[in-house]
Parts: structure tokens; sequence; C-alpha cells
């Protein structure tokens, strides 16, 4: 009975290296597809600029964390700062930068997983020329940095911003390069102080000014696996989002798995996963606003320290921020 089970697997070896010896042939640069859980660095991204009536410039930023469920969290510091340096001075990645003047511009100290594009923005003065603004970022031992400047190549409006994130469907419809966001507006102090167990209200409003992109949530549910991975009517390479306003609460800064939200928010990053409870999630089916488009929930807290929460309104195409700084007790 013994030779059977040998043959068997040595059979199975034989097919095991049939296949495997291809992708060995390639070598160690061959690419790769795998999805990464966890262990993998964070890149900071420049998104574009454009310019803003007084003659100053708005930049934005993002990042790709190429994690898959890993959630990170870096303060202000050595491995999470902004410099700001003159062309090609910082592109050797062993030269530390760290200055405590300029090295917080209002970036995140907590990152989720994956693409989370378009996050915030760091203003530049009219006079700011040639010079860079730099993002470095330290993680699972590997430094990334982004450099942000005033070419005309980066320059963008909202449509370039929808069309990078997949709005409204990856429409290409020339009356996103004049598409307002959201009116977002958070109700009561912008610094606020909480105790540990005790739910802190959120109370925030969203609109959209133009009514546009038109809320459409492509009809119905799909009825089966096609019907769920379909890109009929996706006229952008990028992952489509549905259009129509939703509003999400996120933490910012400040470690969130000792913030929990009531009901569990949006995922205001791009979750490409079929029901992901992500805008970018297939079936594309987001949630009806609630009443008077005004959202309530409620965070508490199992950890005292200082967060940052943040409000996330978007139209589908376009984002809009507002922060609230909470001191949480024992």
């Amino acid at each position: 009975m013994s030779q059977p089970v040998f043959r068997g697997t040595l059979l199975l070896l034989l097919l095991s290296l049939f296949v495997t010896a291809p992708y060995t042939a390639r070598g160690a640069d061959a690419q790769t597809r795998f999805m990464f859980l966890r262990g993998q660095s964070i890149h900071p991204s420049f998104e574009g600029w454009w310019p803003n009536n007084d003659g100053s410039f708005t930049l934005w930023f993002g990042y790709m964390n190429s994690n898959w469920e890993e959630e990170l969290d870096f303060p202000i510091g050595s491995e999470n700062y902004f410099s700001i340096a003159e062309p090609n001075t910082l592109d050797d990645l062993t030269v530390e930068a760290f200055d405590a003047a300029t090295a917080d511009r209002g970036q995140p100290t907590h990152f989720y997983p994956r693409r989370n594009p378009f996050l915030f923005t760091v203003q530049v003065p009219a006079d700011f020329g040639a010079r860079e603004v730099v993002w470095t970022l330290t993680s699972h031992g590997r430094t990334n940095r982004a450099f942000a400047t005033l070419s005309a190549d980066y320059r963008m409006d909202p449509q370039v911003l929808s069309t990078e994130v997949g709005g409204a469907f990856g429409s290409l419809d020339d009356r996103l390069r004049t598409n307002l966001p959201p009116d977002l507006a958070v109700e009561g102090e912008m610094q606020r102080s909480a105790k540990v167990g005790e739910p802190l209200t959120l109370i925030a409003s969203a609109n959209d000014p133009d009514n546009f992109p038109e809320r459409s949530d492509r009809g119905q549910l799909p009825k089966n696996l096609d019907e769920f991975y379909t890109t009929a009517g996706v006229g952008s390479s990028v992952v489509s989002s549905a259009p129509g306003v939703r509003l999400s609460w996120i933490v910012f800064r400040g470690p969130a798995d000792h913030a929990m939200f009531e009901p569990i928010q949006m995922k205001a990053w791009m979750d490409t996963r079929v029901w992901g409870n992500s805008p970018w999630s297939p079936p594309y089916i987001l949630p009806e606003p609630p009443a008077g488009n005004r959202w309530e929930n409620t965070v508490t807290f199992h950890q005292p320290g200082e967060y940052t929460l943040r409000a996330v309104a978007s139209d589908g195409a376009h984002f809009s921020y507002e922060n609230v700084t909470v001191q949480v007790t024992r």
C-alpha cells in the first residue's frame, strides 16, 4: 500500500515544480501581485496643487499604506515630519532633515490601510518658487518621501481630484472642473474634553451646494458575481466610487483602536473589497443621508490621551474636512 502513496506524493512534487519553475526562472525581480495584510511600509504621496485667489497655492497630500489590515501610528517627530528644502537636497533618503519648526503641517499621525488620497492640504505663499515641500515618513524600518513642487505637471483642478478617486463611477464629465465640495458644519466646540468610557456626542451636517455629481446607486443589488465585479459604465481605470453625499468620522491623530464610534462609520479609505463598508466597495450602494443631512454619532474612548477626530464629507468626487480635538482623561 505504500507504493501508490509514494507515487502520488512524487506526482504532486513534480506538479509543484512544474508550476513554480517559470516564476523561479524569472528571478527575484519579477513583479508580484500579493495582498499584504501587515508588515509593509507607508508611502506618503503628493497629489498635486492648485492656485488660490490671493496668489498662494494649495498642495494636496495623501498616502498609500501597502497593508490591507494593519493600521499604524507615528506621532510628529523624526518618523513623520515635513521639511522645506531647495530642489533635490533631500533626494538621499538617508539625509535627516527633521526641524521642529516645520515638522507639523497638519498631517495625520494615525494611518489607515491602503490608499487615502487628498487627505490634507499645505498652503505655500505666492513667492514659494522652486523650493520643495517634503513629507518624510518612516515605517517598518523604511523611509519614504513625497516631494511637492509647483511644477506645471502637477497642477490640478476638482476634475483631476475626482478622476484620481474614481468619482461618480469614474466620470470624466467636464462639469467636474468646477465641482464644489460639500458644505460641512460640525456642531459644538472644536476643542473638547471627555472621560474614558463615557460616550461623546458628535453632530455634523453636510450638503452639496451644487448637487453635482448627482446621487446614483446603479439601481439595484447585484444578483450574481458577474454583476458584483462588472465595470460597465465605469469611465476610468481607477476603482470607482458612487456619487452622493456621505459623511464619516475618522481618527486623524491618536490611537484609533481606542476610539469606538457608534454607529460604525463608513470607511473613508479606498477599501475595494466587496461589501467593504466603503464608497469604493461594490456594489456601490450608499446609505441614504439622515433626515436634514444631519449625522449624529457617539465616540467612546478606552484610553486617555489627546485625539484629533476628523469629519470627512464627500459628494463622491470632492472632499471637505473639519477637525475636533478631544482631551480624554480618566
